[in-house]
Formats: C-alpha cells, sequence, structure tokens
C-alpha cells in the first residue's frame, strides 16, 4: 500500500514524500524501479540526500528463546544536493540491484511469509525522517525455482518459511541473516527425517544450495542435524529431479557423529558474520542446528512442483497481519525516537 506521510522530525509544514514501486516482482541480484514523489511544504527546503533502505522482519535465536525485529539490509542514496520550493511537487525515478541474497517472498504467486520493505529516508536541513515504506515483493530465480519444483516432482511439500539472522559457517553468506524454506518429507524420507530445510545462497556465478536434515532417532539413538552444501550454476541444465534426489540421499545417508560443531553458529550468531569464498563444496557435513517454525503459510506439493494452491483459509489473514506488524511496529519505533 502506498501512501503519503508528513516529514514529522521537521514539524508542520514540512515535506511530504511518496515513494512508489514499479508493481513487477523482482529477482534477486536484479533491479528495483519505481519513484520517489516530493510535494514542496510551506517554505522552502534543502533536500540534503534521499536513501532508500531494505529492509527484513528477521527471527533471532538467543538464550532466552527466539526474537524478532527489522535489519536494513542495503542502502542506495539515490537524490539529493537541491532545493524543494513551497508546495514545489517533484519526482525522482530510481534504480537499483538487489543483493544476490535478497530472500524471495513468493514463489508461483504464492506469498511465503517473507516480509520486505523498502523505506525511505529524507534528510533536510540537518534533520533525517524515514518517512515512507513499500512492501517489496521478490521472486525465485529460475534456478531456484527448478530446484524447489523437482523437490514438488519427488513429492516434498512446502511447510514454511522465515530469516534466521546469523551466518551459515564456510559458506559465501554475505548477508547477516538466511532464508530457511522448510519442507515436508517426501513419504520414501518420513521415516529417516522430519523435515528439510533448504536455503539459497545466490551470487553473481550461481547458487549455494544449504540442505539441513532434522533427522529422527531410532529404539536407541536420539535424533540430530545433517548439513549438506551443493553448489549450481544459474544457467545450468540439469536433471533436477535426479540432482535433487542425490542431494537427499546424500544427505539422509549421512551418519555424522551426533553432537558436532553446528554449521549455522547459533551459539554466536551475532558476531559470526565473517565472508567467505563463495559457492562452497557439496558433501559438507555438520551436526546441531534446528530451526524453530517461522511464519507459516501452507502451500501444498502438486505434481509440476511446489506452491500450486494454499491450504487453509486463514493463510492470507496471516501475512496480512505479518504486513501489518511489520509497518506498524516501525513506524512506532520511529515515533519514540
Amino acid at each position: 500500500m502506498v501512501f503519503k506521510r508528513l516529514l514529522g522530525s521537521l514539524g508542520v509544514g514540512a515535506p511530504t514524500v511518496d515513494t512508489v514501486l514499479d508493481p513487477a516482482p523482482v529477482l534477486p541480484g536484479g533491479a528495483l524501479t519505481g519513484q520517489v514523489h516530493l510535494k514542496g511544504g510551506q517554505a522552502d527546503f534543502d533536500i540534503e540526500h534521499i536513501t532508500l533502505e531494505l529492509v527484513a522482519r528477521v527471527e533471532a535465536e538467543h538464550e532466552d528463546g527466539e526474537s524478532e525485529g527489522v535489519v536494513v539490509f542495503d542502502r542506495f542514496t539515490v537524490g539529493g544536493g537541491f532545493r524543494l520550493g513551497t508546495e514545489e511537487p517533484r519526482s525522482l525515478p530510481f534504480q537499483v540491484t538487489l543483493p544476490w541474497e535478497t530472500p524471495i517472498t513468493e514463489l508461483y504467486g504464492q506469498p511465503l511469509g517473507i516480509v520486505l520493505g523498502v523505506r525511505t529516508e529524507v534528510a533536510v536541513a540537518g534533520a533525517k525522517d524515514k518517512g515512507d515504506l513499500d512492501q517489496l515483493t521478490v521472486t525465485a530465480l529460475p534456478v531456484q525455482e527448478a530446484v524447489l519444483e523437482a523437490f514438488g516432482q519427488l513429492g516434498f511439500g512446502f511447510k514454511s518459511a522465515d530469516l534466521e539472522y546469523g551466518h551459515i559457517a564456510g559458506t559465501g553468506q554475505q548477508l547477516p541473516f538466511y532464508q530457511e524454506i522448510e519442507l515436508v518429507p517426501a513419504p520414501q524420507y518420513a521415516h529417516q527425517v522430519n523435515e528439510i530445510e533448504l536455503t539459497f545462497l545466490a551470487g553473481p556465478g550461481g547458487l549455494e544450495v544449504v540442505l539441513e536434515a532434522d533427522k529422527r532417532g531410532g529404539l536407541f539413538t536420539s535424533g540430530h542435524d545433517a548439513v549438506s552444501r551443493f553448489s549450481v550454476g544459474h544457467h545450468d541444465v540439469r536433471d533436477w529431479a535426479a540432482e535433487v534426489e542425490g542431494w537427499v540421499r546424500q544427505l539422509v545417508e549421512h551418519h555424522a557423529a551426533y553432537g558436532a560443531q553446528s554449521a549455522y553458529g547459533h551459539g554466536t550468531p551475532y558476531t559470526d558474520h565473517g565472508h567467505h569464498d563463495p559457492h562452497g563444496h557439496g558433501g559438507h557435513h555438520h551436526d546441531g542446528h534446528r530451526s524453530g517454525p517461522g511464519v507459516g503459510t501452507a502451500v501444498a506439493a502438486g505434481a509440476a512442483g511446489l506452491a500450486v494452491g494454499v491450504v487453509g483459509g486463514m493463510v492470507a489473514a496471516e501475512v496480512v497481519d505479518e504486513v501489518g506488524d511489520f509497518f506498524e511496529g516501525d513506524e512506532e519505533e520511529e515515533d519514540e525516537g
């Protein structure tokens, strides 16, 4: 929803800002376009800069449990250095490039429950105001879609998706958080794993695909996690169903020693943000990590792939409520500041 807002930190008579994103979904690593519409106030104002912030609602695990917060994961200055006259209208078109690791928020037009936004900051006469916030919709890259379709063809179902604060050790992860897509196991694997968690770490040269299986315990053994990583190119042509089936078999058949160090580093999620060489090799395994459920959007697995039908009448309302909380909570924080 697009709305106008008075730049409140400047008081009555200040300019207003209205950022309008072009309606088409964007791709990770792709171009985000739109316009920032300004309307002058009751006097002339010097606009020092106009900055767009990419923000995400992210979950963090800590000793007391889990909490949610807003994380800024990129900033772009799209204008500034001009005087805006009294009641003068001015529009500034922009085009910025999203980070490759930007989470996907929808699949085949169905929302996944991931909440991203574009927040506009205007600096006027030494004061800054975050005056506009718009929902950002990001759809999957072709290779991401191919991998998810292959899981659907193998009988896996979509369970939920969320954003986790922290760094996946040994990967080329750049952002301070990562996306987990939780999948219900196909019938042939249901006796071995409770669920599989999928993370895409995209870059200019391709993807790291991180798979984690929450493994079931046996009669005399406790359950534990197994993690594997695989690399694919953006333009790879493969039998994706066979490829993904091989990944899953390698994952569930791996019997790593229970209690090995977690690949996800949840013990120190706020400090492990070192950058590594991108595109790690497949077959790396670690134990110990299991995340809690995120914002649930139940999507049925169809014969041709995932996310072709929504299950449950509350899905749309849950996603809308989450978006509403994102915007309302953010504005309250700004007003308090």
